[in-house]
């Protein structure tokens, strides 16, 4: 395991975790784009508890890998359906955010397969 995939994991847990616990609070910056967007609010708490599984994955794949591997997958496709969501809500201003979560999770699983 290569420190760059150490530092990475733990920088996107921590990029993530913040997502998820910002949700679960139902911080206005995230919760009204899901609103414009049609998500139902009975999702939101599914939604953050799997972010937050994602991230504690990626920490906990740091000693058991194929358990990295795992949330990562999970993660780039949580992330790879919120880019499809903005692109069915035609809010393409705001589609670079999902993918500012989605390329350091993505980049993680690469690191996490090379290893």
């Amino acid at each position: 395991m290569s420190v760059a995939h150490v530092v990475l994991s733990v920088v996107t847990a921590l990029w993530i975790g913040f997502s998820g616990v910002s949700l679960a609070r139902r911080a206005e910056f995230v919760t009204q784009p899901l609103v414009d967007y049609g998500v139902p609010r009975s999702w939101w708490t599914p939604l953050a508890l799997a972010k937050l599984a994602g991230a504690a994955g990626l920490l906990v794949g740091l000693a058991v890998p194929a358990l990295g591997i795992a949330a990562a997958v999970g993660l780039v496709l949580y992330f790879l359906g919120a880019v499809i969501t903005n692109l069915r809500a035609c809010s393409y201003k705001t589609v670079v955010f999902p993918i500012l979560y989605l390329a350091p999770a993505a980049v993680t699983l690469g690191l996490g397969l090379a290893a």
